[in-house]
């Protein structure tokens, strides 16, 4: 009994130690995999920043116009992407993050950084976004996700332009509840991560709305 005390003692320390160091400095391990895995992926955003040609824009240049071109320079782009594609760069201060988004969320996507949902838009299609992240492994780029307030700055930089957009609320839902995922006709992205820490019960979701649009040229 005192053997099998000790050897609790000691499993119990070293799970507190490691919760601390995720909780802290992050998952070491996968840490380094995403690590290198987006600098594979800076390099193939660079190749499509230099290869993507948006359409031709309209001759009469109103906002309506301007909008309807960016909207078609997007969903050109989403129609020429794959799976597991890097499709742009997530900025966002609050967080200190600076990260290349790929398309797509299956378990492989995520361990690479952010993924875009494929069944929703691309950023400037004039839909809903919708961008997952892990909190915990791989990078954690969503980890501290819940400290984003209204006003918060977040922006996506694609190879058609950069979108610029502010937090407007944040939302707690089952893990289930895919209803997350309709758009509501306009364009909104929402940034999601597991809730609680260590867990995966929950999905834990940040609205942000555009406020500015930077077409590329």
């Amino acid at each position: 009994m005192r053997r099998l005390g000790t050897v609790l003692i000691v499993v119990g320390l070293g799970i507190l130690a490691w919760v601390v160091t995720v909780s802290v400095w992050k998952d070491p391990f996968t840490t380094l995999y995403t690590a290198y895995e987006q600098r594979e992926l800076e390099s193939s955003l660079e190749r499509r920043f230099e290869t993507f040609v948006a359409p031709r824009p309209s001759p009469r240049r109103s906002p309506s116009r301007r909008q309807d071109d960016l909207s078609r320079a997007a969903r050109r782009f989403r129609l020429a992407t794959e799976d597991g594609d890097a499709i742009g760069r997530l900025r966002i201060p609050r967080l200190d993050l600076d990260v290349v988004v790929v398309d797509g969320t299956s378990p492989d996507d995520l361990r690479r950084g952010p993924g875009r949902h494929r069944d929703t838009a691309m950023p400037g299609e004039g839909e809903l976004v919708y961008i997952a992240g892990h909190r915990t492994t791989y990078g954690a780029p969503f980890s501290a996700i819940d400290e984003l307030a209204r006003g918060d700055a977040v922006s996506l930089e694609l190879p058609y332009g950069t979108i610029e957009y502010r937090v407007t609320a944040h939302r707690i839902v089952d893990d289930e509840d895919l209803s997350v995922l309709e758009s509501r006709g306009r364009e909104e992205l929402v940034l999601q991560a597991c809730h609680p820490r260590f867990f995966a019960s929950q999905r834990y979701l940040v609205y942000a709305r555009p406020v500015a649009v930077r077409a590329r040229g």
